[in-house]
């Protein structure tokens, strides 16, 4: 992407309780000798000069892949919203892409074309595969943040079902595009 892009902040959320992974923390689950976030850092970290990490444990673990770590406000690992909420509270930029721990074949293309898609319509962009939304491929700009606040404090506690309710424009992605593969369980590290 040209210079023109404006800067933007990453939020890699890895907060999760891993329950299809034996209750392991995803983002440090070893795939082709590295641990997951391994992978997604290192597509991200030249797009940005802050890149966040919303994590509810092993902060030690992840402080050497961000500029910050957040966590939850409440406890319980409460779900994908609670950790972007806590990530758009810290953002640096006006820009913040929202990305999974758990999808190392992600790249730098998906991640342009959504920061370009966003900037032109001003507005979020997340990705759409075979007609579903996948919003842990997103790109929202900070000011949504109090309209996810009141989702939330409304009960919401579906991210894509909060991200929906304000604009946001789909880039469409096949659905055998492996870039989106996200890997949760065992079995999938075996890809």
């Amino acid at each position: 992407m040209p210079d023109a892009r404006p800067p933007c902040s990453i939020l890699i959320l890895a907060g999760g309780r891993g329950q299809r992974m034996g209750g392991r923390d995803k983002g440090l689950v070893d795939w082709r000798g590295e641990p997951l976030i391994a992978h997604v850092h290192r597509v991200v970290r030249p797009l940005s000069d802050d890149l966040v990490i919303s994590c509810n444990r092993n902060q030690a673990d992840y402080r050497a892949y961000a500029d910050r770590l957040v966590g939850d406000a409440e406890a319980d690992f409460p779900g994908p919203l609670a950790g972007v909420i806590a990530g758009l509270k810290v953002a640096r930029h006006g820009w913040v892409v929202v990305l999974a721990c758990d999808a190392p074949l992600v790249d730098r293309e998906l991640i342009e074309g959504l920061l370009r898609l966003a900037v032109a319509g001003n507005s979020a962009a997340m990705v759409r595969q075979g007609g579903f939304w996948q919003p842990m491929f997103s790109v929202l700009p900070k000011r949504v943040l109090p309209a996810l606040e009141q989702a939330w404090a409304a009960g919401e506690r579906s991210l894509q079902k909060a991200l929906l309710r304000e604009a946001v424009q789909g880039l469409e992605c096949a659905e055998s595009d492996r870039r989106l593969s996200n890997f949760n369980s065992p079995e999938r590290l075996q890809d």
